[in-house]
This record gives structure tokens, sequence and C-alpha cells, in this order.
């Protein structure tokens, strides 16, 4: 068995709502299914990852995904992470 580690995590009311809503409907516990969505996170490129977290300017919202898909279309070693 992989060696884990615990880590907690703070949402909201309604996040939590949520969550528990999709861990029934899908199946899988709220532990697994945020442990997926960690480890999904982790995985994908920087620029992704900035995405998620907002980081890009107001100006650039529109364009971002745009961007990230001509970027990673451009970069050979996005290639390999299907």
């Amino acid at each position: 068995m992989k060696k884990r580690v615990v880590y907690r995590i703070q949402l909201t009311p309604d996040a939590k709502k949520r969550l528990l809503n999709l861990s029934e409907q899908f199946g899988v516990t709220q532990v697994a299914m945020t442990s997926r969505m960690v480890e999904w996170f982790t995985s994908q490129p920087d620029m992704i990852q900035a995405a998620i977290l907002g980081l890009y300017p107001e100006l650039l919202k529109k364009e971002v995904a745009t961007l990230i898909l001509e970027r990673m279309a451009s970069d050979p070693t996005t290639q390999d992470k299907k």
C-alpha cells in the first residue's frame, strides 16, 4: 500500500454540502473525491494551475483558455500528460 499523508481542508458549509451531494451521486467517499481532485490538480501544467487559482489578470481572463490551449499544443512536454 502506498504511503499516505492526512491533510485537513477548510470548506464553506455550501461547498461541504455540494461535495457531500456529489460523493453520494457518484458513490465515492468525500475523502476519495477530494484526494483525487488534489492529485489531478497537482499533476496539471503550471498554466492550468494558475488559471484554476485565478492568478491571471482580469484583462486576460477572456483569452486565457485559448492561450493555454495554443501553448500546450505547441509544447511537446504537455503531449505526454494524457
